[in-house]
Order: C-alpha cells, then sequence, then structure tokens
C-alpha cells in the first residue's frame, strides 16, 4: 500500500513537530515542507526533504494528499485554511474558540467547491478535549462540565502576544484557579466564570523605545485571548525568557461532574500532562490526517471538526486490528 503523502505549510514549532511525527509512522511520508521564508533559509530535519516556497503548492498539489497547516490562529489560519483547502485536502489547529463557527463556514465554501476534505480545529484543545466534553455530557446529561488549562505555555497566546506592537518577544502561561479545581473534584458542581476558573501569566520582551504602559494596556485588554482573564504582565530581558521559558510544557483537564439515578454522584476526568506543546498538538494533526485522507476517498468533502471523525480512522490499524487488540 503506498503511503499517505504529507505536506508541512509552516515551519515553526509545530511544523517541526509534525515532521518528528510523521517519522514515527509507517503509513505516511512527508512530500515537502511550504514556508513564506526563503526556501534555502529553512533547515529541515531530512535533507532530503524539499522546502518549498509557499506560493507553489498549486503547482505540487498532485504530489501531496494532505497538507498539515502549521500558522498560528490570530492572523495566519483564517486565511491560509480556506486558501488551501481550496487546493487539497488540510488538517489545520484553529484555537480561537468563539470565531470556530466562521472559521468553519469559510473553510467549508472553499472545500465543497473544490472536492476536498479540510478537518478544522484539531489539536487537544479544541479537538481531543472537545470529544471529552461531548462524551460527559452525552452519558451524563444531568451535570456540568468544567476545563482547565495548565499550568502551561499557551502557543496560540504567545503568538498573539508577539504581534502587539512593541513586543519583541514572549510567552504565556495559563494557570488554573487551585480553589475552583478543588471544588469541581469534589463534585460540588459550582458556578465558575471565565475569571475564577484560570489567570494568565505573560513574559514580555519589549523592542526598543517601546512604551510599557500601552504594551500592558493592549494586552490586558486583547478580547478572545485576554480581557476576559486576571491578566499578570512582566516585562523581562530577552536573556531571561530564553534561559527560563524556553521549554513548552502544558497540560490540563476536562471534568465532567453529575448525578445519575438516586442522585449518585458520578465524576468523569480526562487530563494530559505535557513535556512538549507543540510535539503533542503534532502528533494529534499527524494521526488526523491519516482520517481526511481515509475521508476523502469515500467521497466525505468539506469542513469537519473531530465530532465528525470516525476514532478508527485515526489509527494505520485494519478494523479486525482494532476489534482484537484494543476494543
Amino acid at each position: 500500500m503506498q503511503p499517505i503523502r504529507i505536506g508541512i505549510a509552516g515551519y515553526g514549532n509545530l511544523g517541526r513537530g509534525v515532521e518528528a511525527a510523521i517519522a514515527q509512522t509507517e503509513d505516511l511520508e512527508l512530500v515537502a515542507v511550504f514556508t513564506r521564508r526563503p526556501p534555502e533559509s529553512v533547515t529541515v530535519a531530512r535533507e532530503e526533504t524539499p522546502v518549498l516556497a509557499w506560493d507553489t503548492i498549486e503547482e505540487h498539489r498532485e504530489k501531496i494528499d494532505v497538507m498539515i497547516l502549521c500558522g498560528g490562529s490570530q492572523t495566519d489560519l483564517p486565511e491560509q485554511s480556506p486558501a488551501v483547502a481550496a487546493l487539497v485536502n488540510t488538517v489545520d489547529s484553529f484555537d480561537t474558540h468563539a470565531r470556530i463557527p466562521e472559521h468553519f463556514e469559510a473553510v467549508d465554501h472553499a472545500a465543497r467547491a473544490n472536492g476536498t476534505t479540510a478537518l478544522i480545529s484539531v489539536g487537544w484543545d479544541p479537538g481531543l478535549f472537545s470529544l471529552n466534553r461531548l462524551l460527559g455530557e452525552a452519558i451524563l446529561p444531568e451535570g456540568s462540565t468544567y476545563t482547565f488549562w495548565g499550568r502551561g505555555l499557551s502557543q496560540g497566546h504567545s503568538d498573539a502576544l508577539r504581534r502587539v506592537p512593541g513586543v519583541a518577544d514572549a510567552v504565556q502561561y495559563t494557570l488554573p484557579q487551585p480553589t475552583a479545581v478543588d471544588s469541581v473534584r469534589a463534585g460540588h458542581q459550582p458556578t465558575l466564570s471565565t475569571r475564577d476558573k484560570h489567570t494568565r501569566q505573560c513574559f514580555v520582551v519589549l523592542e526598543d523605545g517601546a512604551d510599557a504602559a500601552a504594551v500592558r494596556e493592549h494586552i490586558v485588554t486583547m478580547p478572545d485571548y485576554f480581557a476576559d482573564f486576571d491578566t499578570e504582565v512582566n516585562f523581562i530581558s530577552l536573556e531571561a525568557l530564553k534561559r527560563d521559558h524556553s521549554a513548552m510544557p502544558h497540560g490540563g483537564f476536562v471534568i465532567r461532574s453529575g448525578t445519575t439515578a438516586d442522585e449518585h454522584t458520578q465524576t468523569m476526568e480526562y487530563a494530559l500532562t505535557l513535556d512538549s506543546n507543540p510535539e503533542f498538538t503534532a502528533s494529534v494533526l499527524v494521526a488526523y490526517a491519516r482520517a481526511a485522507h481515509r475521508m476523502n476517498a469515500l467521497g466525505q468533502i468539506g469542513a469537519k471538526t473531530v465530532f465528525d471523525v470516525p476514532p478508527g480512522l485515526l489509527s494505520p490499524k485494519s478494523p479486525d486490528q482494532l476489534r482484537a487488540g484494543l476494543l
């Protein structure tokens, strides 16, 4: 059987993670990396992997079964996902939860018009956590669902920080509120606001001459990212950022607390503890790229989410093997 041919669009932390994840599979092969930078300036893990200019994607579309899009959610993917989905099957990790419906519509229009399959908002949240929220609500209809993230470095929020005028570099950590977590795990089903559940901690390197007060105000009032949270902004040197904040840990948990017959309290919890957020996210994208290829072969075109993907399509194993070994 021919391997599924994968392209990587964008070669930052997530793109490098996708490259590493593909190397751990037997049924997928990396065909090319596409970049907006000068291709000669990009060094990939395997010398034989072509690095090509972004604007050549269309001329190489016949060589690629699925393109994994590794851009940022704030400005990259809203443009890139529909454009590339018009050419080839895609998987993206768009993670601005409030804008997922409009992102879905834009990508769906492009994919349906061109017979491609485009999986959007794939990762661990949105993605795996979304599935667990769905399972919790379906199994325990009488109850409440809570999602907590961290302590961890958020790629999407860090990317949003770095796009603030006057910011040279930055990272952002999400921290769950311990009292809120303890209350949920105890089955109390508290009513929690966004601000009650998490705080956001930012470490920012300013550009020379930047106005710190203006940068801080821009950050703490940024909609969809920081405005609804207690946000701590710390200004540090580039040396301190590289020394103390170069790792990319993350994680979190989804808890469904509910009651069944006779008011018995039941709690479901799904948790992740990640040494490398981008590498884990990349591994999820790669599994869903396999599913995107299979769904397209079945004629299932248009935009899809993790809710639309049968779990068996994520695995390289056959249905017989899955039934015998995992069921």
